[in-house]
């Protein structure tokens, strides 16, 4: 499994890379300022950051318990990223309304669009995390 190190290394290059390409790409889709959307994006980053660290661990222990394995298909990537995203969209969703000042319907149409930008981002950054940075026993394979 990863190490604390490691895991650290993980959830803020995830955390800033994100930010970098979500901030502008959703000031060209919904059209609100980028500083209502970068204050925003940072709070849900930080919770999401948070989330990232502990559902990884969660995750692998449980993967490692039932497959004897910590390594993933790549439908096992899937439902990784679904969990990941669902989890987060269930806390996100009250604080997008707030902030942007919209109803729930528009905030989880928003949601929706933040969603489908990380569930497609987690996916390939996790995949090019572990060939990046693969575990020792994935090189000795």
């Amino acid at each position: 499994m990863r190490n604390r190190a490691d895991r650290i290394r993980h959830v803020i290059g995830f955390e800033v890379i994100g930010l970098l390409l979500f901030v502008p790409l959703a000031r060209l889709a919904f059209g609100f300022s980028v500083g209502e959307l970068g204050v925003l994006a940072v709070g849900i980053s930080i919770i999401a950051t948070v989330w990232n660290y502990v559902y990884n661990v969660g995750f692998d222990h449980l993967l490692a318990r039932w497959k004897k394995r910590v390594n993933k298909t790549p439908v096992e990537r899937v439902m990784h990223a679904i969990g990941f995203e669902g989890g987060l969209l269930m806390v996100s969703l009250p604080l997008v309304a707030w902030w942007l000042k919209v109803g729930l319907w528009d905030a989880f149409i928003m949601d929706l669009g933040f969603a489908a930008f990380y569930l497609v981002y987690a996916f390939i950054y996790n995949w090019v995390y572990d060939k990046v940075f693969p575990l020792p026993v994935w090189k000795a394979a």
